[in-house]
């Protein structure tokens, strides 16, 4: 019979795919940690790992195995899910991806003053990141644009995101009521790289349309662009919601964006196969009220 601690170490490096990377996660010693895999893997008579130089590659048996593994961890956190329903929301943990920390501010002040013991872990992850994360059983749930049909994800909507294009107050487009798209693709444009929902939705749509964007900056941030286009540096494009729920609107523009208008629909996804405790549910009701 495998012990939980071995599998949980093989877990931690076939998702860093580093020794000493899934050591110090783990918080123990790269030796330490090498010794158990090793130990793994006499109990199973077989290699879990390859090691190529530097790099590390799973191994056929090391596939099935983090499968199986994963499942059973996903299976453990949903029983202990079921028991924190029977004590009711005095203890417990949330953990969420969301495509931008700002579409969930206003849920988190309201449900964490309403429940202080639970522990809500919010990331900031791109959309395929976050599906990546709720399959591997590192998320409960996730804000953000929605995927097709998945068969094994959820899908619940809660708002239609737009773009916007936003300057400095001293641009010469500021006070623009509106930029068609073809006028937006011949400026120089600070941007989110390619990876993320909101610059692929921008993409998709520049090209369904025959044309080409000017991308002068590529920025990981939303704060980051917004502070490109506030100093003048160059104009951004953002999401809408972000841009309503800013504090400080003083020296920049908003301009929305049209012919088309690219938009996208936000929501919540989650495994069809979680156990949907009062916590997850308590904390969806809350977070749909909000955008209503």
């Amino acid at each position: 019979m495998l012990e939980y601690r071995l599998l949980e170490y093989f877990l931690a490096v076939c998702e860093q795919l580093h020794f000493t990377k899934a050591a110090e996660k783990l918080g123990i010693s790269q030796p330490t940690l090498s010794q158990q895999i090793r130990l793994l893997e006499s109990r199973l008579g077989t290699s879990l790992f390859q090691r190529i130089g530097k790099r590390i590659f799973i191994t056929e048996a090391g596939e099935i195995l983090y499968k199986h593994s994963r499942n059973m961890f996903h299976e453990l956190d949903q029983a202990q899910a079921a028991i924190n329903e029977m004590r009711g929301m005095q203890r417990g943990r949330l953990r969420i991806g969301c495509s931008g920390n700002h579409l969930l501010t206003a849920t988190i002040v309201s449900f964490h003053a309403s429940y202080p013991g639970i522990e809500l872990s919010v990331t900031e992850l791109a959309t395929e990141e976050t599906k990546e994360g709720l399959l591997n059983n590192q998320l409960d749930l996730g804000v953000v644009f929605l995927p097709g049909e998945e068969e094994q994800l959820q899908r619940i909507p809660l708002y239609n995101e737009r773009l916007q294009f936003v300057v400095s107050s001293k641009h010469p487009l500021a006070q623009s009521e509106a930029i068609g798209l073809r006028d937006l693709c011949e400026l120089p444009l600070a941007m989110l790289p390619k990876k993320f929902y909101v610059r692929q939705m921008l993409d998709d749509c520049v090209h369904r349309a025959g044309l080409a964007l000017k991308p002068a900056l590529e920025l990981s941030t939303l704060e980051s662009l917004l502070q490109m286009a506030r100093n003048n540096v160059r104009g951004a494009i953002l999401p809408e919601s972000y841009v309503k729920r800013i504090g400080d609107h003083s020296g920049i523009w908003s301009i929305p964006i049209q012919d088309p208008v690219p938009e996208k629909e936000v929501g919540i996804v989650l495994r069809k196969d979680m156990f949907m405790c009062k916590t997850t549910d308590t904390f969806i009701r809350q977070l749909s009220t909000d955008f209503i």
